[in-house]
């Protein structure tokens, strides 16, 4: 179980056009870890559009944002291209990261009980601590919610 303070697990994963992308390229700066369920559905759409509109902020903050899900980098391309999204999106099909993490949970949708990404925000410190965790987090809210707790 992952808790605030401690080192955040490394990985390397590939983006959106097959390129490997390490969270230790990133030392240095906070980076805002974001895990979502699925590319082009609702909740996810509105979620990744809220960290789109406001990523001229995070980068003021020196942040950088990267999305997480199961989905290949080719359904990543177009779900980026789609909703012109300037951040980074990278591909986990095996959930060794989603694992390491601990987003894959039980989840109860209309009272059918299934495993799935759990959507859960982590705030990387440039040190590669981990800052935040916030848990079951609002797609409407949730980049907002990462630029208040940044300050």
């Amino acid at each position: 179980m992952l808790k605030e303070g401690m080192a955040a697990p490394q990985f390397t994963l590939s983006d959106k056009d097959g390129k490997e992308v390490s969270l230790s390229d990133y030392l240095g700066k906070t980076v805002v870890l974001y895990f979502y369920p699925k590319d082009n559905t609702p909740g996810c759409t509105r979620q990744a559009c809220a960290f789109a509109g406001l990523y001229g902020e995070f980068e003021k903050k020196n942040a950088v944002v990267i999305g997480i899900s199961r989905d290949s980098s080719q359904s990543h391309a177009k779900f980026a291209e789609k909703n012109s999204l300037p951040f980074i999106l990278l591909s986990d099909p095996e959930l060794k990261v989603i694992n390491e993490y601990g987003v894959w949970q039980e989840k109860k949708m209309y009272g059918k009980v299934s495993m799935g990404v759990v959507r859960t925000t982590f705030i990387i410190g440039e040190d590669g601590s981990i800052k935040k965790i916030m848990p079951k987090v609002k797609p409407d809210t949730n980049a907002a919610d990462v630029l208040k707790y940044l300050g």
